[in-house]
């Protein structure tokens, strides 16, 4: 794609956007050039704004009959080369988890926006939510891995749009990239990166020496990549298959040697993936360990607790899987308890419970309803754990 015609699609470098649109600007700065999808509130505007942009930089968008034949779409366009990724909310993105297994299995590079919104079903269409969390892990079926984003800000949304399409292309997996409807519809100052501050990652081609193995490996464990149309035979199947990709689906050698493949290569490099925050690490009795646009609530909740002589620190989870347990494991080691707040009824808290494995207090704050935490709610079950340990 023309970089200098994207630029120019894009405007002015600094700007006051929502977070859909900011995830839209991302995915054409990291060279999506196509997009398919299907209309969900709050998601609704990260589509809208690929349909005004992608045909300016001579992308592909087309909306397709549901969320099912969106994720369908994505796997074919990818095959082609093309960088590709769709939005969509908690009903849609239930509908995607069959694609997103058969994009796992068969090592499809793809980015999926979730505008989390508050449920079970319908739910409230224009609240916000974290109720997805335990979906992007275990929503599809079988034993694989996942990568997972969520930023706190617009300008995360943006920049963490073109890591999901990195860390997709390097390790040709599909990513997500989850915020919720309070942060997709909040408008703050973006900035826009210029091209020399943009460090873009290519998935693994093949350079067309010997024969073409679709699904053979090196020491990354991840195989090079021939679009359809590029001459090579490519063969692509859900199903169980060997290195040259055709169905072996009865030998548990090869289906184990797969599936560990899979899991390992993205398991073997956590240290390039997993990202966070932390804030008073070294100085405090009491972590609060948060995700999302609950983050800033906490964060502002830090220096006020901080102020009246409660020694809290903060971990801020960016990359939600892979978990990052060893992290949450040294905060366990160095507090006396742990704060959790989330909005839903306890989602998180289960794998940060197995990772503290029992080394301190873990306290729930659970909220629904479509509403943020408050400072003072988050300050008082500060207080409150804070009693308790004394």
């Amino acid at each position: 794609m023309d970089r200098a015609l994207i630029r120019r699609a894009l405007g002015d470098k600094v700007q006051f956007i929502q977070g859909d649109d900011a995830c839209a600007y991302g995915a054409l700065l990291a060279g999506c050039n196509f997009f398919a999808g299907y209309p969900i509130t709050p998601a609704t505007e990260v589509a809208e704004q690929m349909s005004i942009l992608l045909p300016l930089v001579g992308g592909c968008y087309i909306q397709m009959e549901d969320e099912i034949a969106s994720m369908g779409a994505l796997v074919g366009a990818s095959w082609t080369g093309a960088k590709t990724m769709t939005s969509t909310s908690g009903p849609g993105f239930s509908l995607m988890q069959e694609n997103l297994g058969y994009a796992i299995m068969t090592e499809t590079p793809c980015v999926v926006v979730n505008v989390q919104r508050s449920g079970p079903s319908t739910g409230q269409p224009t609240m916000g939510a974290y109720g997805d969390m335990m979906q992007a892990r275990w929503g599809t079926h079988g034993d694989h891995e996942i990568i997972m984003l969520c930023p706190a800000s617009i300008q995360e949304s943006l920049d963490l749009t073109i890591v999901a399409f990195n860390l997709s292309e390097q390790f040709r997996t599909p990513v997500l990239l989850f915020i919720d409807g309070e942060l997709g519809h909040m408008r703050e100052r973006l900035v826009i990166p210029d091209e020399d501050e943009l460090e873009l990652v290519e998935r693994p081609m093949f350079n067309g020496q010997g024969k073409y193995l679709p699904f053979a490996t090196d020491a990354s464990l991840v195989p090079t990549f021939a679009p359809f149309g590029s001459g090579h035979r490519t063969y692509v199947t859900g199903l169980t298959h060997n290195e040259q990709g055709l169905p072996r689906s009865s030998s548990a050698e090869i289906h184990d040697k797969l599936v560990r493949r899979l899991a390992d290569k993205i398991n073997n490099h956590r240290d390039q993936i997993i990202r966070y925050e932390e804030f008073y690490a070294d100085d405090c009795d009491i972590a609060i360990i948060t995700y999302g646009i609950t983050a800033r609530t906490c964060r502002d909740v830090v220096e006020q607790a901080r102020s009246k002589g409660i020694k809290v620190g903060m971990l801020r989870l960016i990359t939600i899987w892979p978990f990052p347990d060893d992290t949450v494991a040294r905060w366990s080691e160095c507090v006396q308890a742990i704060l959790v707040p989330e909005m839903n009824l306890g989602q998180m808290i289960h794998p940060i419970r197995e990772a503290v494995a029992g080394r301190c207090k873990v306290a729930p704050l659970f909220r629904i309803g479509g509403e943020i935490h408050t400072p003072v709610e988050i300050l008082t079950a500060l207080e409150e754990l804070q009693c308790q340990l004394c």
